[in-house]
């Protein structure tokens, strides 16, 4: 992953407000790389102070195991989320990032 992906995905990661939720691959789309869903993971997994919790699989599933898989469930408890069953309720919870503006090329003539 280079440089200006991993600070794009930092980014993404960073924008998603306490009480919401987004997944993998959200966060990938919303940094710009859509179908990069394993580099959010690698970005995760060496970046700190980021709100990991805030991140999940498709359809809101924590995909963390063991205590790692505990201690998201407790923090995103604590920040109000809900679970339907052992997924985010994605309904209420999910965050919706900002359309990317298209840019728009000028017209010479």
């Amino acid at each position: 992953m280079n440089d200006r992906m991993h600070k794009q995905i930092v980014k993404a990661i960073r924008n998603i407000p306490q009480g919401k939720v987004s997944t993998y691959g959200g966060v990938a789309k919303a940094a710009g790389f859509p179908g990069a869903a394993r580099q959010v993971v690698a970005a995760l997994r060496n970046a700190v102070g980021l709100p990991w919790q805030r991140v999940l699989g498709a359809g809101g599933a924590i995909k963390l195991r063991g205590d790692y898989a505990f201690e998201q469930r407790f923090r995103l408890d604590a920040e109000g989320v809900t679970f339907r069953g052992r997924k985010v309720d994605m309904k209420l919870h999910e965050h919706k990032f900002p359309k990317a503006k298209k840019k728009t090329r000028k017209t010479v003539g």
